[in-house]
């Protein structure tokens, strides 16, 4: 791994070479310039430390892939750089729960 100038690790990383997101090794503020293979860009939106963002624009039911491997698909069009996370990815393995869909089934 390389450091940047400021002597801090690049903020975005990327786990496979095929991937569609990267993953924040930081908190990354709204406007914050960062690198994103090889370009300089304006984040459009915060980003917390762990969360993955969209590497490059994925349209809708676009399979997203982490470590080279799906882990879902787009439920919406995302822009470069924007979250990726539950509000717009859903699981194409497991269904999907709340804790409103819990009370349902198990009575309470």
């Amino acid at each position: 791994m390389t450091e940047t100038d400021q002597g801090r690790l690049p903020p975005l990383l990327l786990l496979h070479p095929d991937d569609n997101i990267l993953v924040a090794r930081r908190d990354i503020a709204l406007g914050e310039l960062v690198e994103m293979d090889g370009e300089t860009f304006n984040m459009p939106v915060a980003i917390e430390l762990g969360h993955k963002l969209a590497r490059r624009a994925l349209a809708p039911d676009t399979r997203v892939l982490k470590y080279g491997a799906p882990i879902g698909s787009m439920k919406i069009a995302v822009a470069r750089g924007e979250h990726v996370h539950l509000h717009n990815l859903r699981s194409d393995y497991l269904p999907s729960t709340s804790r409103e869909m819990d009370k349902k089934t198990d009575g309470h």
